[in-house]
């Protein structure tokens, strides 16, 4: 999740700016510290921060080949690792994160944002993946969908939550499902839906919403 607190910098001020800068790089230690205890083993909680800092980076491409070059690594296969196979619970990472979102950036009047964004996609294993309508390419295309929600206030944004859309074809394959861990109680949910859900499980109350371009009308 991205945290972003509006600068109040001077921009003719370079070293007003590296002081911010640095001040960032402190707090992404100090998110690190927060969510650290739900890494039960050493090496993905170290390598947890890495990948962070790899996603915050100039790096161009932010994919587990680009990331592990950045790390000195000679192979990807510890970035997989990390969003794969090694045990940890996503779902209490956000709920911590979003408790240190309502500490920085909590104000009124809040706004919720609502939208989704496509990944472009050239294999059919992700998750999600097939045919379908991508705002981002605004045009149907091989692509997963990723619907998410948005925190803003007077003093800064941040993203909040997200869940990935399956389409009915792949609610209803069971093989598709069982080769990519799929939960079983995992069942066809519209993207409107998805939204609601995320709103009811956020920790805190909001003023505003807004529903991106497509209107989700939740309501």
């Amino acid at each position: 999740m991205m945290v972003a607190q509006l600068p109040q910098v001077d921009a003719q001020s370079p070293q007003t700016l590296q002081v911010e800068v640095e001040s960032w790089a402190a707090q992404l230690e100090v998110v690190h510290a927060r969510i650290a205890h739900h890494f039960v083993r050493a090496e993905p909680r170290q390598r947890v921060l890495a990948y962070l800092k790899g996603l915050l980076s100039n790096c161009q491409r932010k994919n587990g080949w680009q990331l592990a070059e950045l790390m000195g690594e000679m192979t990807p296969d510890g970035m997989q690792r990390l969003l794969s196979t090694a045990k940890w619970d996503a779902n209490s990472v956000r709920d911590d994160l979003q408790r240190y979102i309502v500490e920085h950036l909590g104000d009124l009047p809040a706004i919720g944002v609502l939208d989704e964004t496509g990944f472009l996609k050239q294999g059919d294993k992700s998750v999600g993946v097939g045919r379908q309508y991508s705002g981002t390419a605004g045009r149907v295309e091989n692509c997963q969908i990723g619907v998410f929600l948005g925190y803003a206030t007077a003093k800064g944004f941040a993203f909040l939550d997200r869940e990935i859309y399956l389409p009915k074809e792949w609610v209803n394959d069971q093989k598709r499902r069982e080769e990519t861990g799929v939960p079983e109680a995992v069942r066809f949910t519209t993207k409107p839906q998805l939204a609601r859900v995320m709103l009811e499980r956020a920790l805190f109350g909001w003023s505003v919403f807004s529903l991106g371009k497509w209107g989700y009308g939740l309501w």
